[in-house]
């Protein structure tokens, strides 16, 4: 069964390059919005549905790399500089002599499918003369697609070596997306004789249903008579619908028809039906609840014996799905693919871990750890505060609540991502051994470690009294009468802190080695 190795994307959307490896089985894209994943499916789907409908449909100037137009406005608009739109999909090696061969970016035998959008010879001189005008805008309707295979084979539309479906959860309740996911669905069921098999039958019924059930009004009638359409447009595959419990799909709510839809896409075919080698899902948490969820994960994991690509925004399923199999995509080429390093046991972490912010640490450039709720809410008032009039927003700088015992996790995702990253922990009365020793592995540049050196102030509580007296005297002081104040405060962290945050913001000052992580943070 073929698989995807490599797609290599040149002059396409908002990739002017890219080259990004992908693996059998499972593979999960993760990027911030506008980041490409999207793109990225489109442009598989493009390059294996050879389909120039679909690139007709779209246009070439909403496929074309805006930059790449951009430049060669700008240039001497000579033909030979026009840019080129290439997606090529390397395949895994198989026994298709038509798919082999050097036909590639790389100029290496194997096996791929290649989709380039670029203006065809017999029409450059055509472009050239139109070029001379200066005032001629760039020249996307001379442009058009050429479908081949590695092998120089441009018969492709008909072969369909890889059999794939996309299904974007955006669209799910869309009349004109569930009609082509059905079609695609149906194609995928059923080979092309069992098509034009059933295809003939049900042509063949509406003739009998005319025949039968419209004679007699039609005798009636003169110079006119009723039929039953029975163009392309109202066909087999147009009038099929998917049931569940005899319901059409299109009548649930859209939560239930991700799940159905992505589930049916999933399911192993029976006997006699073409196998699908390609699934690519975009964005199938959208309208699922927790549970639903759940569910859609579970069912991902266990899918086998086909290649899944599946674009996200979703931290659970990124790192219940194992974020080894995570691709990323983002502005800076150094950070893609990066997460197939991250070691066994840190992946099982995140898979078995309580739901976490694993996915907004991966695409964030800033971030200060902290280990408890307190310092989660008073955080951004803190940072206010001491960043010279600046906020946590405006300096792009997020705030994740983890498990003191999660740091390491995180840190070793910042090691292969550069994301720099201030921890901010309790020295736990002993900031040598707790706060030094304890992450020597991690000495980088990117990454620190924040606590306050004197062992007495062995945390967050105790230095916000020691800092603040007044002020938590103030506050609890008045009513306690069987705990002293800071007592009160260490027995209701997140209590203290609300009131805190909503009586005593003005006059709250931060521990200096909370300063001192807002200041590193910040360079």
């Amino acid at each position: 069964m073929p698989a995807i190795t490599k797609v290599v994307l040149r002059n396409f959307k908002r990739f002017d390059k890219l080259d990004l490896l992908l693996k059998p089985g499972l593979n999960v894209l993760l990027g911030d919005n506008e980041a490409g994943k999207s793109s990225v499916l489109l442009a598989i789907d493009l390059a294996l549905s050879a389909s120039r409908s679909k690139i007709e449909s779209l246009g070439v100037e909403a496929l074309l790399n805006a930059a790449a137009v951009d430049r060669f406005m700008g240039s001497r608009r000579l033909v030979a500089d026009l840019p080129k739109m290439l997606v090529e999909i390397f395949l895994t090696e198989g026994t298709n002599p038509s798919l082999n061969g050097r036909n590639n970016v790389d100029g290496r035998e194997c096996d791929g499918i290649k989709l380039e959008i670029a203006v065809p010879r017999e029409l450059e001189d055509e472009v050239k003369e139109l070029l001379q005008d200066p005032d001629a805008p760039f020249p996307f309707e001379y442009y058009a697609p050429r479908f081949a295979t590695f092998a120089e084979d441009s018969q492709i539309a008909f072969k369909k070596h890889v059999r794939h479906l996309l299904l974007d959860s955006s669209r799910i309740d869309s009349e004109q997306a569930t009609r082509v996911y059905t079609q695609s669905l149906f194609s995928v069921n059923a080979d092309a004789k069992a098509r034009s098999r059933l295809e003939s039958s049900y042509r063949k019924a509406k003739d009998e249903f005319r025949d039968a059930h419209l004679k007699e009004i039609n005798e009636a009638l003169t110079n006119y008579t009723f039929g039953v359409r029975t163009s392309s447009k109202t066909n087999l595959g147009t009038d099929l619908v998917i049931l569940e419990d005899q319901l059409p799909l299109d009548v649930r709510g859209k939560g239930r028809q991700c799940l159905v839809k992505t589930s049916f896409a999933l399911r192993r075919g029976g006997e006699g039906t073409q196998p699908l080698h390609l699934l690519l899902l975009e964005e199938p948490e959208n309208h699922l609840s927790h549970s639903h969820m759940r569910k859609l994960v579970e069912r991902l994991s266990q899918a086998e014996g086909r290649q899944l690509l599946v674009a996200t925004h979703s931290s659970m399923i990124c790192s219940r799905l194992d974020l080894r199999k995570a691709a990323l995509l983002g502005t800076e080429p150094s950070k893609r693919g990066a997460l197939s390093d991250l070691s066994e046991s840190t992946s099982k972490f995140f898979m078995k871990a309580p739901d976490n912010n694993v996915l907004q640490f991966v695409l964030s450039k800033k971030v200060i750890l902290v280990e408890g709720d307190a310092e989660f809410i008073l955080f951004e008032e803190l940072y206010a505060k001491h960043a010279k009039g600046s906020t946590l927003a405006e300096d792009g700088v997020h705030v994740i609540s983890v498990g003191g015992t999660s740091f390491k996790r995180y840190l070793e995702l910042a090691r292969l991502l550069g994301v720099r990253v201030a921890v901010v922990r309790d020295n736990d009365k002993h900031w040598q051994k707790n706060c030094l020793d304890n992450y020597a592995e991690f000495r980088m540049d990117n990454a620190r470690v924040f606590a306050d050196p004197d062992d007495a102030r062995s945390t967050f509580e105790v230095c916000l009294y020691e800092d603040n007296k007044a002020l938590c005297d103030r506050l609890f002081g008045t009513s306690r009468k069987s705990l002293s104040v800071l007592d009160y405060m260490l027995a209701n962290k997140a209590d203290v802190a609300f009131e805190l945050l909503d009586k005593g913001a003005s006059e709250l000052r931060a521990p200096k080695y909370i300063q001192d992580a807002i200041a590193w943070i910040r360079q």
